[in-house]
Formats: structure tokens, C-alpha cells, sequence
């Protein structure tokens, strides 16, 4: 589906942590023409697989701070002791130029960025198929403590408490069936009036 003659759209996926956003949002990138991932900014320290400018900028804490005071994020965070921060500038011209942009932020970061585009974003929350799963989830990824689990779950409970500030919501028992879902949502918000820039030199032609 061409977009040149749209304005793009903010896809934020939130979620609480294990409930998938991450694999969904590559797969919509990887299927869907015209999407993009944000690449944020972060404090925390590049693992050995991870490449500058594709999956994150990484600044040190002091960077941080000076784009903060410049105010160059349209919103950031603190999460688990790293800064995490949205550009926006890169936000703000990837829709000016059509693109979309998929941000996988939590609903602090959902608030921010909705109060500077309101027109633009459209709030997509995944929930886990049961508590069991999620537990499951975080279970593993926690495994080194009790502690850190107990947190990671505390943390995911709150995130969920607050699926009511977003426009869709979506249970994924399973990956593939979500995905859809959430192209049908985007290919619909697509075809919203006010996207479609060439739209008032189609209807002048018709009437």
C-alpha cells in the first residue's frame, strides 16, 4: 500500500513487560511497507549484538541530560535505573514525510507523547493470554532472584492497571493472530480524512 500522499501516524504498542510488544512490533516493520521502528536513546550500556543508530542511540548520562535541557525528546523515562528517551525530530519528520513509526513505550510515555501530537498517535495495549503466562514469562527472565521477579511482576501489574488510556486493546493468546489484528487497526487509521493529504484534490476533481 502506497502512502506518499498520506501523512504518517505514532503507533504506540505498550504492554507490561513479557506480554510480547517487542516481537509483535518486528513483525509488523518486517511485513507491512511504509513502518518504521523509533530508535530511542538510551543510558544504558550497548550489549554485544546491538548496533548504534539501529536499535538504539547510546549516550552516556551526561548526554542525556544536555538533550533533555535542549529539549530534544517528545518523551523519556527512567526504567530500571537507564534513562530511555524518544526523539522528536525523527518522530516529527517521519510523519511529515509519510512514514509511520511504531514507539514501544509504557503508558508515562504514551501520556507525554500525547499531549504534543494528539492528532497523530493511535494507543494499541497487549495484554498476556493469563497471569499464569505472565508470570511464566518474567519467571524466566528474572530467573537469577526471587526479588527481581517479585519486582518485574509488580511492575507489570501496574503497567496493566492502566489499559483504559488506550484506544485498542488486544489479548495475544497468539503472536500471529495479534499481528493482524493490529494491521487491520493500522490500514483503518490509514484511511482517516484528515491522512489523506491528496484527498481535497480528489473530491474538487469529483465535484
Amino acid at each position: 500500500m502506497s502512502i506518499s500522499n498520506n501523512k504518517g501516524l505514532l503507533l504506540v504498542i505498550s504492554s507490561p513487560s513479557g506480554a510480547g510488544k517487542t516481537t509483535i512490533s518486528k513483525k509488523l516493520v518486517d511485513d507491512i511497507d511504509g513502518i518504521e521502528l523509533s530508535v530511542s536513546v538510551t543510558t544504558r550500556k550497548k550489549r554485544k549484538d546491538e548496533i548504534e543508530g539501529k536499535h538504539y542511540y547510546f549516550k552516556s548520562d551526561n548526554e542525556f541530560q544536555k538533550l533533555i535541557k535542549a529539549s530534544k525528546f517528545i518523551e523519556y523515562a527512567n526504567v530500571f535505573g537507564y534513562f530511555y528517551g524518544t526523539l522528536k525530530n525523527e518522530i516529527v519528520s517521519k510523519i511529515n514525510n509519510g512514514l509511520d513509526v511504531i514507539v514501544d513505550i509504557d503508558w508515562q510515555g504514551t501520556r507525554q507523547i500525547e499531549k504534543y501530537l494528539p492528532d497523530d498517535i493511535v494507543k494499541v495495549f497487549i495484554l498476556p493470554p493469563s497471569i499464569e503466562e505472565l508470570e511464566n514469562r518474567l519467571g524466566k527472565r528474572a530467573s537469577e532472584n526471587k526479588e527481581n521477579f517479585l519486582k518485574r511482576m509488580s511492575e507489570a501489574k501496574k503497567e496493566i492497571s492502566h489499559y483504559k488510556e488506550y484506544d485498542f486493546v488486544i489479548v495475544n493468546n497468539e503472536i500471529d493472530t495479534a499481528v493482524n489484528q493490529i494491521k487491520s487497526i493500522l490500514f483503518s487509521e490509514r484511511l482517516r480524512r484528515y491522512r489523506q493529504l491528496s484527498l481535497k484534490a480528489t473530491i474538487k476533481k469529483l465535484l
